[in-house]
Protein backbone atom coordinates (compact mmCIF):
# COMPACT_ATOMS: atom_id res chain seq x y z
CA UNK A 1 0.00 0.00 0.00
CA UNK A 2 1.35 3.39 -0.99
CA UNK A 3 1.79 6.17 1.56
CA UNK A 4 2.91 9.77 1.86
CA UNK A 5 6.41 9.01 0.55
CA UNK A 6 5.78 5.94 -1.64
CA UNK A 7 4.01 5.59 -4.96
CA UNK A 8 1.45 2.96 -5.81
CA UNK A 9 2.90 1.32 -8.89
CA UNK A 10 0.71 -0.62 -11.31
CA UNK A 11 0.97 -2.40 -14.63
CA UNK A 12 -0.33 0.85 -16.11
CA UNK A 13 2.08 3.41 -14.60
CA UNK A 14 5.25 1.37 -14.04
CA UNK A 15 6.91 2.33 -17.32
CA UNK A 16 6.44 6.06 -16.73
CA UNK A 17 7.17 6.10 -12.98
CA UNK A 18 10.14 3.71 -12.87
CA UNK A 19 11.60 2.87 -16.27
CA UNK A 20 11.61 6.49 -17.46
CA UNK A 21 12.38 8.00 -14.05
CA UNK A 22 15.18 10.56 -13.90
CA UNK A 23 16.23 9.35 -10.45
CA UNK A 24 16.97 5.83 -9.27
CA UNK A 25 13.90 3.93 -8.09
CA UNK A 26 13.42 1.32 -5.37
CA UNK A 27 10.42 -0.92 -6.02
CA UNK A 28 8.88 -3.12 -3.34
CA UNK A 29 6.96 -6.10 -4.78
CA UNK A 30 4.57 -7.20 -2.02
CA UNK A 31 1.11 -8.56 -1.21
CA UNK A 32 -1.40 -7.79 1.53
CA UNK A 33 -1.35 -11.36 2.91
CA UNK A 34 2.47 -11.55 3.12
CA UNK A 35 3.71 -11.17 6.71
CA UNK A 36 7.41 -10.60 5.77
CA UNK A 37 6.17 -7.89 3.36
CA UNK A 38 4.38 -6.17 6.22
CA UNK A 39 7.53 -6.44 8.34
CA UNK A 40 9.58 -4.87 5.50
CA UNK A 41 7.10 -1.99 5.11
CA UNK A 42 8.38 0.35 7.84
CA UNK A 43 11.94 0.12 6.47
CA UNK A 44 10.69 1.02 3.00
CA UNK A 45 8.80 3.99 4.44
CA UNK A 46 11.88 5.20 6.32
CA UNK A 47 14.05 4.96 3.20
CA UNK A 48 11.42 6.79 1.12
CA UNK A 49 11.40 9.66 3.62
CA UNK A 50 15.19 9.77 3.99
CA UNK A 51 15.87 9.77 0.25
CA UNK A 52 12.99 12.02 -0.79
CA UNK A 53 13.99 13.94 -3.92
CA UNK A 54 16.91 11.67 -4.80
CA UNK A 55 15.18 8.27 -4.94
CA UNK A 56 11.73 7.30 -6.15
CA UNK A 57 10.17 4.61 -3.95
CA UNK A 58 7.13 2.63 -4.99
CA UNK A 59 5.19 -0.49 -4.15
CA UNK A 60 3.70 -3.07 -6.52
CA UNK A 61 0.88 -5.26 -5.21
CA UNK A 62 1.77 -8.52 -6.95
CA UNK A 63 -1.79 -9.86 -6.67
CA UNK A 64 -3.23 -6.90 -8.59
CA UNK A 65 -0.35 -6.34 -11.01
CA UNK A 66 0.62 -9.69 -12.46
CA UNK A 67 2.00 -8.34 -15.73
CA UNK A 68 4.78 -6.28 -14.15
CA UNK A 69 5.44 -8.98 -11.55
CA UNK A 70 5.93 -11.58 -14.29
CA UNK A 71 8.07 -9.19 -16.35
CA UNK A 72 10.62 -9.02 -13.54
CA UNK A 73 10.39 -12.69 -12.55
CA UNK A 74 8.91 -12.16 -9.11
CA UNK A 75 8.57 -15.63 -7.62
CA UNK A 76 8.94 -14.79 -3.92
CA UNK A 77 7.93 -11.76 -1.90
CA UNK A 78 8.99 -9.41 -0.61
CA UNK A 79 11.28 -8.69 -3.54
CA UNK A 80 12.93 -5.28 -3.75
CA UNK A 81 14.43 -4.12 -7.03
CA UNK A 82 16.64 -1.06 -7.42
CA UNK A 83 16.46 0.57 -10.85
CA UNK A 84 18.69 3.19 -12.42
CA UNK A 85 18.10 4.58 -15.90
CA UNK A 86 15.35 2.00 -16.36
CA UNK A 87 17.68 -0.94 -15.73
CA UNK A 88 17.70 -3.38 -12.81
CA UNK A 89 20.91 -2.79 -10.87
CA UNK A 90 20.17 -4.79 -7.72
CA UNK A 91 17.53 -7.32 -6.68
CA UNK A 92 16.84 -8.34 -3.09
CA UNK A 93 14.62 -11.32 -2.27
CA UNK A 94 13.19 -11.76 1.21
CA UNK A 95 13.28 -9.54 4.27
CA UNK A 96 16.20 -7.08 4.08
CA UNK A 97 18.19 -5.05 6.56
CA UNK A 98 17.96 -1.28 6.17
CA UNK A 99 21.76 -0.98 6.12
CA UNK A 100 22.05 -3.32 3.11
CA UNK A 101 19.39 -1.38 1.21
CA UNK A 102 21.03 1.96 2.09
CA UNK A 103 24.39 0.75 0.82
CA UNK A 104 22.89 -0.22 -2.55
CA UNK A 105 20.91 3.02 -2.79
CA UNK A 106 23.92 5.16 -1.93
CA UNK A 107 25.92 3.40 -4.63
CA UNK A 108 23.13 3.96 -7.20
CA UNK A 109 22.77 7.63 -6.32
CA UNK A 110 26.49 8.29 -6.05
Amino acid sequence: MASEHTLELTDGNFEEEVVRAETPALVDFWAEWCMPCKMQGPTIEELAAEYKGTLKVGKVDTDSNREISMRFGISAIPTLILFKNGEVIKKFVGLQQKSDLKAAIDEAIG
